[in-house]
């Protein structure tokens, strides 16, 4: 049996690791390793790594200086010794028999990437729910067998769709090869990581289980407040943008209206921001309406955007400020009526 190396970056982590790691300790697959990459955490990550390494001879630990989590995905890389590669981010957790069934149509559809959807849960309840749910069978019949797309497909019916995330999939080693997390970014590289594998891609298989536990995190990078960062994820589509036009120049389209989408959400996080705090952004108010401007002109972005998009694309497009106190004040009112 082939080795499965799953990479875990973790930075103060220390609450909810354990949990994650022992959801995947507990699934059937044997041949099996986990990286933990404890990067620069200043809470107790260190000990609580150290005892698991201790009980667990699966495991290791590989110490950073706080890189961030792409350069802790690449240390996981270099050093991880399986044949397949898996991510799994510290605060989630892994559904039982997951790891056996995505090796298992991996291998029965000779594919380089198995991935499959994932359950969002916030509570323990919620957890132990789909924790004792019906199990990933090893053997997926019917609607969960999977679809399998060459790499054009995946491009078109799965990232520019909205499967970005490089967790819950399992991939051949060699399909990753040399290719690297891009470093320094903090959202979105892992759908940048995705675009950059297609060129060795042959075929990648997706089922429709939700084998993968997502846990909305509150502090999670998409939790917090704005800060300069958020601007990564128009970043990293407009460098996906290029690699996507030079591999087919039809998608232009549909990759502008990915850049539109990043762009509504960095402009959605800054709404959210005090009016003090909204002011010392407006650069990054108006650098989000110039990239606007510049899709907007190309009407023909409109029909691939998500529902509801189109009337918040048009009035930031006209309205920048206008849209952001509105939308800021929209959610305001809608957190004061929640709690």
């Amino acid at each position: 049996m082939e080795q499965i190396s799953v990479i875990v970056p973790v930075h103060n982590g220390a609450s909810y690791l354990e949990a994650c790691i022992d959801s995947i300790l507990a699934q059937d697959y044997e041949a099996l390793e986990v990286l933990i990459i404890n990067d620069g955490s200043t809470d107790d990550t260190a000990a609580l790594c150290e005892r698991l390494c201790g009980q667990y001879a699966c495991l290791r630990v590989i110490t950073l200086p706080d890189l961030g989590v792409s350069s802790a995905r690449n240390r996981g890389l270099e050093q991880a010794k399986g044949a397949y590669i898996m991510f799994v981010d510290a605060d989630d957790r892994l559904r039982p028999g997951v790891l056996k069934s995505l090796h298992g149509l991996l291998c029965r559809t000779d594919s380089d990437m198995a991935g499959c959807c994932f359950a969002v849960w916030g509570t323990p309840e919620g957890w132990e729910k789909l924790r004792t749910g019906k199990t990933m069978p090893e053997e997926l019949t019917g609607e969960q067998a999977g679809k399998i797309y060459n790499s054009d497909c995946y491009l078109k019916e799965n990232i520019l769709r909205g499967n970005t995330r490089c967790w819950s999939k399992l991939y051949r080693r060699e399909l990753i090869g040399q290719v690297r997390f891009r470093e320094g970014l903090t959202i979105g590289e892992d759908m940048l990581f995705l675009v950059e594998l297609l060129p060795r891609m042959r075929q990648a298989v997706e089922t429709s289980y939700p084998g993968y536990g997502y846990y909305q995190n509150p502090k999670g990078a998409m939790h917090r407040p704005f800060t300069p960062s958020y601007m990564d994820q128009i970043y990293c589509w407009e460098m996906a943008r290029e690699l996507i036009v030079k591999r087919d120049s039809t998608l232009s389209v549909q990759a502008d209206a990915q850049i539109m989408v990043a762009v509504m959400l960095t402009a959605g996080k800054i709404a959210l921001l005090s009016g003090k705090e909204r002011r010392r952004a407006k650069e990054y108010v108006r650098v989000c309406h110039r990239k606007m401007k510049d899709m907007a002109d190309k009407g023909a972005c409109y029909p691939y955007l998500p529902a509801g998009y189109g009337v918040k694309v048009r009035l930031f497009e006209r309205l920048p400020w206008l849209y952001v106190w509105l939308y800021g004040c929209r959610k305001f009112f809608q957190n004061g009526e929640s709690k």
